[in-house]
């Protein structure tokens, strides 16, 4: 738990200094998904679950 914590914490950094610069390719969007991996090994993965969930049910109820 805690490697993944710290490798969560790392790659987070990661992206978002390469946002930061606006540098993003291939290699970026696969240390993107390495990241999610490692994040849903972590304690906050139902966190983000839930977020993701109500902005989910947010964009749902708009309508144009």
């Amino acid at each position: 738990m805690l490697v993944s914590m710290s490798a969560v914490l790392l790659l987070g950094l990661l992206i978002w200094f390469l946002l930061r610069i606006r540098y993003l390719r291939l290699a970026d969007l696969l240390l993107c998904g390495a990241f999610g991996f490692l994040l849903a090994r972590t304690t906050a993965a139902p966190v983000v679950a839930t977020v993701l969930e109500g902005v989910g049910a947010f964009l749902g109820q708009l309508s144009f």
